[in-house]
């Protein structure tokens, strides 16, 4: 009976220790990865970097702008002269009369200089275009980063829910065979087994507590994670289910799906269309450059005779490069080379979001398949597990054999936890593997950051140095 007795309570330890995490429910996945997406500081982070990016955009707008300068001046002039003064009826041989004079000025001047580009080789067109596609290329950057965050908050989160279950599962584990080891000791006291029994008992014990001490460290290992990630402590976690139903049905759609939405081919694309650009602005260095130019001066000097003049002048300045030393033909030979990497890079990202794709699908499906397996293999513990208690109980099983069944029940029941965090966690890689893991996608209850907004406020300011938001 007390054999009996000890492998019930581990049965029911087991499942009670899987109730009890099924029942949390103070803190959902949603929330913690709406909490995550508002409040992460590596999110932030790449949102400033797009920000910063979008002043390429008024940067290489400026060069439709005029220029427009002011220039002041203002000295001190001091001169001392020595005239002789010679008189036409003074004597040969007389003594000249020699005069001193002393003046002071004080010059100053005010310019105003006003330039208007015409014509620069399209390299402000070209400019702009290339900035807009940069703009474009950390937009998609930042959807690269909101991936990974999201689906780093995911795998904390159920790291956390599952080593959280294996620690309960454990203790409870350990509890029940500290209760067996007394029964045991009880029973040879009474000469129904022997001491090798009770040794076994005592070992089996001593291995449930290092395996407590190790799911210890394990879960508080994740609880830091947790708060790194997350950016909250954690408190009870409910069950997290999967998002199959956002991803695509077939491997063939989910491929198509990435390498059409995939941010980081994406962003390879617009890097493509830069570097493109950049070759067109090394060339614009050869035409011509067309500037109009005014100029408007006045000119003041203090003196004893109170002098002033106004000058202003309006024309067209052509300059043709001939030759510069070589290194504007230098500089568009490099741009051809980097713009054949970025287009290597492209197919480079291309492949890579392919493998992720199947690489993925695969974790999918070999999930699924080990989370059937796992839950027919509790099945098949807990039926071994009666049928070795009922033969010990007849005399035809050993205490050890006992032992043996019940961790087998337990081992199970471990694997199907870790099996269920697999399930979800592979469910989110997949979506992200097709650049679908976004918070409109999986219905996040967040405001989505726009970048469109800051791009929109900066992109036609002529003036200002304080950012949107007031700094």
């Amino acid at each position: 009976m007390l054999m009996r007795l000890a492998i019930i309570l581990v049965v029911e330890a087991t499942i009670a220790a899987t109730a009890q995490v099924r029942s949390a429910s103070a803190e959902t996945l949603e929330a913690a990865l709406a909490y995550t997406y508002k409040n992460n500081p590596q999110l932030e982070a790449q949102r400033a970097q797009v920000r910063a990016v979008d002043e390429s955009v008024p940067q290489a707008l400026a060069g439709y702008r005029p220029k427009a300068s002011v220039s002041t001046g203002v000295g001190y002039q001091r001169q001392n002269s020595l005239t002789r003064e010679i008189s036409s009826t003074t004597p040969a041989g007389a003594a000249a009369s020699y005069f001193k004079q002393t003046g002071a000025n004080t010059p100053q001047s005010y310019g105003v200089t006003l330039t208007q580009n015409l014509f620069n080789g399209f390299q402000t067109s070209n400019k702009t275009r290339q900035a807009e596609a940069l703009v474009l290329a950390a937009r998609a950057t930042l959807r690269v980063t909101e991936q990974a965050v999201l689906l780093n908050a995911v795998t904390a989160y159920l790291n956390l829910l599952r080593d959280s279950a294996i620690l309960d599962l454990l203790r409870r584990n350990r509890e029940v065979l500290e209760e067996q080891l007394r029964q045991t000791r009880v029973r040879m006291q009474s000469g129904n087994v022997t001491a090798t029994d009770v040794s076994q008992a005592e070992a089996r014990l001593n291995v449930a507590r290092t395996q407590v001490f190790s799911a210890e460290a394990n879960y508080a290992g994740s609880r830091a994670l947790y708060r790194e990630v997350i950016g909250l402590d954690a408190n009870k976690l409910a069950p997290a289910s999967t998002i199959d139903r956002f991803a695509p049905t077939t491997l063939n759609n989910a491929i198509a799906r990435a390498l059409a939405d995939h941010p980081t081919v994406a962003a390879a694309q617009y890097t493509v269309d830069a570097a493109a650009l950049q070759t067109k602005i090394a060339e614009g260095a050869l035409y011509p450059t067309v500037n109009l130019v005014g100029t408007a001066q006045k000119n003041y000097e203090t003196s004893l005779n109170q002098l002033e003049s106004f000058s202003a002048s309006v024309g067209g300045q052509m300059t043709m490069p001939l030759y510069q030393g070589g290194a504007e033909y230098s500089l568009i030979r490099q741009a051809k080379e980097t713009q054949g990497q970025k287009q290597i890079e492209l197919s480079v990202a291309r492949d890579r979001a392919r493998t992720g794709v199947m690489q993925a699908w695969a974790q999918v499906e070999a999930a699924k398949l080990s989370l059937g397996s796992t839950r027919a293999q509790v099945k098949s513990a807990e039926a071994a597990l009666n049928g070795v208690r009922e033969e010990a109980r007849l005399g035809q099983r050993t205490t050890l054999d006992v032992l043996n069944a019940q961790q087998e029940l337990v081992n199970a029941r471990i694997a199907v936890v870790s099996a269920e965090r697999d399930r979800v966690v592979n469910s989110y890689t997949l979506l992200a593997a097709v650049g679908g893991l976004t918070p409109q996608a999986i219905g996040l209850k967040v405001p989505v950051y726009d970048a469109k907004t800051h791009y929109n406020a900066v992109r036609d300011a002529w003036s200002g140095i304080r950012t949107p938001d007031g700094r």
